[in-house]
């Protein structure tokens, strides 16, 4: 079909070619009638002025949020109005219930004196629980109409149509809303040609095609933030009646998390009965099995449910299953790796499934390779596995993911300290497939990112009786834990560890659960559970006269007496447990029980025997190439070095022990190294030195939630500021005792 300009009519209107109908249509505000000439079109105007169609729906009442939405909205006009071309923005995209089709509508009807000519709006149904998606004929005889042609005018070839619809809106300053679209093969012929009008697409799909082709903007909707949410909520009730039960308002906002559709539910059934406390809606949503039920208005539009279920519905057969399986999976997100293990499949195939959820918005990706389901969505994708996938199928695939987080786990322990006490690992399960991690730096990368997901991997192992990984789990996660202070997850999974052995009846995995559930529990401060975990093990380890067990118990009980301040009979378990690796000729773990001793030793005074220990130690570490240990040992020499007054020895092995201690990510030694650097700092009178080790240890004190430390340091600062500003004098702080960790 071809478009020219009659020579008699030049500057008033166009030729269409291509119609064989005889058709009355507006063009330009004008009536044009349609004749036949040898099978072309020839458009002429009469006087009669043709319809401005109005089709847009109301506009919502209750609008809250997306401000930087809708500034990118009018930028896009203003720029497009400047430049000449045509604005598409398939970009009004998201999840069901995101509120593409709301934003859509509050702008145009913002904008109405932007478009003189008429704004048309279809929803093309291309995501309805009840029908079929659109036939794009009628939604072209639609717009036909809207724009004045007559019905039996309008041309039977779809193409004739497309261009007949295209020749109308030409030139014409028009909005079209194309809401709710399946496609871009559903949404290109209803675009015009020219760059007089502006169109909106929304889709739960992002319509690449539009992008790419079409030059479209892309706009995709996130969730409200709770302060949106929250006054979306005062909108529909009313800020009294939201004032009055801020428990409930709290489990709202916390149920919905952000879906504007669901809140609106909730607002809805809360509206239905305002005399009922909206507290009995607030315990209703509590329960997860229910809360997909309770979402649900009586009606179609407004039920979360059934908005769901057109998404999932448009799947294929294996993105159907994924997202079944992602719903179930523990944590709060899942890289790919994961995902190919949870799925069972190669991870380029994953990829293109993960792709397909993403573009369908029913998974989304904040950041590269790592995907997350909306809470809602994902209650809704764990309905679907449990409906539509066997007990059996689901089990195995929950099993390869704990599996995978165990083994890529367990490889990032060996790399991160390879002469430490370890669990021995049969093959993963088919289809697991373990990340592969190379070197110490990318084990504490996959373990900073991976961390909340291997908890929830152990819990998850604990909800289904895998008692053996369940407590493989607890010492593979001990060096991370310990390293970046995470204490009180480390007292967890070592009790969760400690559980399962129990019930596996197996009293050679219950002896070292019980030593690291009492390292633990020391590390916490709760010295009475980790004495009495301790004989424990000690009594199963001298049953089995297993030397091994029984020199790390005493390792252990050195350890616990030491936190409470007990040097003494922390010197003689260490020394005890330092003859046992010895005997058995274990040299890494014979110069770990030298820093041990050494750590005492030096409390005690015994200095030149501290000495000795900690220098044959730091020789044995680096011959093993053992970081951590060699920065323990230059630890001990700095503690000597601030015992004896050597205030530039402490600075000097301390400098060396800090860079060891974050190159591997040990923050907890960090944080006690920086403290003894700012007592030798204040003891050389360099305030401003020591005032900033100590405020490095406070903060990681802090974020390792150790509060005993924590206050000592803030008490130190506050010291030191008082002298610095003349209400003392001397330079050394006033509570000068070392730190207790080794």
């Amino acid at each position: 079909m071809t478009t020219e300009q009659d020579s008699n009519n030049r500057g008033r209107g166009p030729v269409v070619t291509g119609v064989r109908n005889e058709v009355s249509a507006p063009v330009e505000g004008h009536v044009v009638q349609a004749g036949v000439v040898h099978g072309d079109v020839h458009l002429h105007p009469v006087r009669e002025r043709g319809p401005v169609p109005h089709q847009l729906p109301a506009a919502p009442r209750r609008f809250t949020g997306r401000t930087g939405e809708l500034a990118a909205l009018t930028a896009a006009l203003d720029e497009a109005a400047e430049s000449g071309a045509t604005v598409m923005i398939s970009a009004i995209g998201g999840a069901g219930g995101i509120g593409k089709s709301w934003l859509a509508l509050y702008w145009a009807h913002q904008h109405v004196d932007r478009f003189p000519d008429g704004r048309l709006f279809v929803d093309l149904r291309g995501f309805t629980p009840l029908g079929e998606p659109m036939p794009t004929t009628e939604a072209v005889r639609g717009f036909l109409n809207a724009l004045g042609v007559d019905p039996s005018g309008v041309p039977p070839d779809l193409d004739a149509q497309v261009g007949l619809y295209r020749s109308l809106v030409a030139g014409r300053r028009m909005l079209i809303v194309l809401d709710n679209a399946r496609d871009t093969a559903q949404v290109a012929p209803l675009l015009p040609g020219g760059p007089a009008c502006t169109v909106l697409v929304t889709s739960r799909r992002h319509l690449a095609g539009l992008v790419t082709t079409h030059g479209a903007r892309s706009l995709d909707l996130d969730v409200l933030s709770e302060a949106e949410a929250r006054r979306l909520l005062a909108d529909h009730l009313g800020a009294e009646r939201i004032a009055a039960e801020p428990e409930a308002v709290r489990t709202f906002l916390a149920c919905c998390a952000g879906l504007p559709l669901a809140l609106s539910i909730v607002a809805a059934r809360a509206t239905t009965h305002p005399g009922f406390p909206l507290s009995v809606l607030a315990e209703e949503l509590r329960d997860h099995a229910t809360r997909l039920d309770e979402l649900d208005a009586g009606e179609i539009p407004l039920n979360l449910r059934a908005v769901f279920s057109s998404s999932y519905h448009a799947l294929s057969s294996e993105a159907a299953v994924l997202f079944g399986l992602l719903g179930l999976a523990p944590g709060p997100d899942i890289s790919l790796p994961a995902a190919a293990s949870l799925a069972g499949l190669p991870a380029p195939r994953v990829r293109a499934l993960l792709r397909e959820l993403e573009t369908a918005h029913l998974v989304s990706q904040p950041t590269p390779g790592r995907y997350r389901l909306h809470d809602l969505i994902r209650l809704y994708a764990c309905d679907q596995a449990l409906l539509h996938q066997t007990e059996d199928h689901r089990d195995s695939a929950l099993r390869r993911l704990v599996e995978f987080y165990l083994y890529t786990a367990h490889t990032a322990d060996q790399l991160l300290d390879p002469h430490r006490e370890s669990v021995v690992l049969g093959p993963p399960a088919q289809g697991c497939l373990p990340h592969p991690l190379r070197d110490k730096a990318r084990a504490l990368a996959w373990l900073d990112v991976e961390h909340p997901c291997v908890m929830a991997a152990q819990r998850l192992a604990v909800e289904r009786e895998w008692h053996t990984l369940v407590w493989q789990l607890a010492p593979t996660l001990h060096t991370y834990h310990w390293r970046r202070g995470l204490l009180p997850d480390q007292v967890a999974v070592a009790q969760a560890g400690l559980t399962a052995a129990r019930r596996l009846g197996d009293p050679a995995a219950q002896a070292p659960a019980h030593r690291l559930l009492a390292e633990s529990c020391a590390l916490v401060g709760r010295h009475t559970e980790a004495l009495e975990h301790l004989q424990e093990s000690l009594t199963l380890a001298e049953s089995a006269q297993d030397l091994p067990s029984q020199a790390h118990t005493h390792r252990v009980l050195g350890w616990s007496w030491g936190q409470q301040g007990r040097i003494g009979p922390a010197l003689d378990h260490a020394t005890r447990s330092l003859a046992l690796f010895q005997t058995i000729g274990d040299e890494e773990w014979e110069a770990r029980g030298l820093n041990q001793s050494a750590w005492y030793s030096a409390q005690l005074g015994h200095y030149e025997q501290a000495a000795a220990y900690g220098d044959k130690a730091l020789l044995l570490h680096r011959r093993h190439e053992n970081g951590n240990g060699e920065a323990l040992s230059l630890s001990v020499h700095a503690y000597l070095g601030l015992c004896t007054g050597r205030y530039t020895d402490v600075l000097e092995n301390g400098r060396r022990a800090l860079t060891l201690f974050r190159e591997i990510g040990n923050t907890f030694h960090e944080a006690v190294l920086l403290e003894g650097i700012g007592q030798a700092h204040a003891a050389l009178g360099q305030p401003v030195k020591a005032a900033e080790a100590w405020r490095q240890a406070l903060e990681l004190y802090r974020t390792q939630r150790r509060s005993d430390e924590a206050e000592r340091l803030e008490r130190q600062l506050a010291e030191l500021a008082e002298r610095e500003s003349g209400g003392g004098n001397g330079s050394a702080p006033a509570d000068d005792r070392p730190p207790r960790s080794t």
